[in-house]
């Protein structure tokens, strides 16, 4: 499962928007350990306080019931760090005297929320298109805030078209922070790896205009069925989701993901194809690309 790559034969050109990062940032100490914290931000973990291991147990909620590879990769990596928590004798992690916040939010011992939103469109979207292609032309990837209005906006556009919706899936869990990022790199690389090309790029301020494609973006062919958008973010607080089996699910979904704030953003990747234009994304290729589909 971990070889997984979709078939490609016929793959679409798409587009790419995302940033973050999960490195926390150097703070100023006063007196002893934890001398100045208070424990804000961490109280949404229902006040743990730490365990054996150095960080809360969590088993992901993924699939709601169907599983998938996105809820195996995210058990494989609380696995390992348990594996390297038990190697190096339960002393790899910082006490919980000494937490390191991430945007003034997360510890080294807190959890990550990982979430996964998929939806296929009918290709008469294209308004969806046209606004991804401009929040990629005019949006700062290089902050949380900017990340933010990219989440808020993206899911807005997604909102606006319910009656074009077909397929969806959502798949949510949470991982420690230590293994977070891999995690959040490993789901963005499976999520590209169906892409043909990224055409449409706005990543951590880098602009497709600086690694240009020899496709352009444009209109996908008048044969055209489908456009599919992944959304998959990282966030420093819990996130309850129902199942996504119906549009009124979805539409909760969605706007439960979108008011997720800038302080608790903590990565982001949202990914979209066809980009290029004249592509097509055909019913047999979506299914392919994405198995985990459900029709609304």
């Amino acid at each position: 499962m971990l070889l997984f790559n979709p078939q490609q034969g016929h793959a679409a050109s798409g587009g790419r928007i995302g940033g973050g990062s999960f490195r926390a940032p150097s703070i100023p100490r006063t007196g002893g350990y934890g001398g100045g914290y208070r424990g804000g931000g961490y109280r949404g973990y229902g006040g743990y306080r730490g365990g054996g291991m150095g960080f809360p147990f969590l088993l992901p909620i993924f699939g709601f019931g169907g599983g998938g590879l996105f809820g195996f990769l995210i058990l494989m990596s609380i696995a390992g760090v348990i594996v390297n928590s038990i190697r190096g004798g339960g002393n790899s992690y910082p006490s919980t005297q000494n937490p390191s916040p991430l945007n003034g939010a997360t510890s080294m011992q807190g959890v990550v929320t990982m979430t996964q939103l998929q939806i296929g469109l009918l290709a008469k979207a294209k308004d969806l298109q046209e606004d991804l292609r401009k929040l990629a032309a005019s949006s700062d990837t290089q902050n949380s805030t900017g990340l933010q209005k990219v989440l808020q906006e993206t899911t807005l556009a997604l909102l606006r078209q319910p009656n074009l919706w077909v397929y969806a899936n959502l798949e949510s869990g949470e991982v420690p922070f230590s293994s977070a990022e891999s995690t959040f790199n490993r789901l963005s690389m499976i999520e590209r790896s169906k892409l043909k090309a990224e055409i449409t790029t706005n990543v951590s301020g880098q602009l497709s205009s600086e690694n240009p494609s020899a496709i352009e973006s444009g209109a996908a062919d008048a044969t055209n069925e489908y456009i599919a958008v992944t959304v998959l973010t990282a966030v420093s607080s819990k996130m309850r989701f129902k199942e996504c089996n119906t549009s009124e699910e979805l539409k909760d979904a969605l706007r439960i993901i979108g008011s997720s704030s800038s302080s608790d953003l903590i990565a982001l990747e949202v990914i979209w194809q066809p980009e290029g234009q004249g592509e097509v994304l055909t019913a047999e290729e979506l299914v392919t690309n994405y198995p985990n589909l459900k029709h609304l």
